[in-house]
């Protein structure tokens, strides 16, 4: 067991190095870019990989590995804080359906129902299609499904706390509804939901980039990984680097995200 354990903990550490890495160049984005990642230049269109270019450059002449490493930033910045706030909202709900019940819990749930009774992808897709696009659109169009699963979680854990003796001595100690739920029961769901929110990272970069794909995400010129596929993929014979690395990025960015959430829940089950 204690190798495991120990195999298990190192797994962690491994992904949380290869996220932290991830994070700090869309961080530091700007300083590593070597070219401007809008300068447009025709007399450089389509250029192979080279010494100059390392990932060649793309239709309009711009350096792709500078609009990769810019839209490293676009990308995991609104992933990031795309589910930060589904979590909070979702936390925030499933607290209140766990802890008050009755027709609170009713009403939300059903809600929550609702939500979960379409694929998220295709209504993300309709309502983004509504708001016309643009990364704000984007967000709102996948966060309307993303609070479910934090609200759910949240909810069937404070279901099985919420009678606990502590929870008891706090009512009888005159502390109020939302006392309770910050002092007492947040801290005790906060971990697996926050273990949730480490999956919901790749799944929620696959939304925005595919959102962005289909021309219902982030808008051209801005760099984003998903509009740089899209923008690219009608000479993708003739220039596929333009295609391969923004695509290559997408993908180990999600590996390593995923990775990372499937070990800590492995991790978490351990012990």
């Amino acid at each position: 067991m204690k190798k495991r354990k120990a195999k298990l903990r190192k797994r962690v550490i491994i992904a949380a190095v290869f996220a932290v890495i991830l994070v700090l160049i869309a961080l530091f984005s700007g300083v590593l870019a070597p070219n401007d990642p809008y300068a447009t230049n025709s007399s450089l269109i389509r250029q192979a990989p080279s010494a100059a270019y390392l990932f060649g450059t793309d239709n309009l002449g711009r350096c792709v590995l500078s609009r990769v490493l810019i839209g490293a930033r676009t990308t995991i910045a609104s992933t990031f804080f795309l589910v930060a706030v589904s979590f909070l909202i979702g936390i925030t709900i499933g607290m209140l359906c766990g802890f008050y019940g009755g027709i609170v819990d009713d009403i939300l749930m059903r809600i929550a129902d609702l939500m979960l009774a379409f694929p998220q992808m295709v209504v993300a897709i309709a309502v983004a299609g509504i708001l016309g696009g643009g990364l704000g659109g984007a967000m709102i169009a996948l966060g309307i499904t993303m609070w479910t699963s934090f609200a759910r979680l949240a909810r069937s854990h404070t279901l099985s706390i919420r009678n606990e003796p502590y929870i008891t001595a706090a009512r009888l100690q005159g502390k109020s509804g939302p006392q309770i739920m910050l002092t007492h029961i947040m801290p005790n769901i906060l971990e697996p939901v926050l273990i949730n929110a480490l999956t919901q990272i790749g799944t929620t970069m696959i939304g925005i980039s595919g959102l962005s794909f289909l021309g219902l995400g982030v808008v051209a010129p801005q760099a984003e990984w998903g509009s740089m596929i899209s923008e690219a993929r009608a000479y993708i014979q003739i220039a596929p680097w333009a295609v391969l690395f923004p695509a290559a990025a997408t993908v180990i960015t999600i590996v390593v995200f995923n990775y990372l959430g499937d070990a800590v829940m492995e991790y978490r089950k351990a012990e």
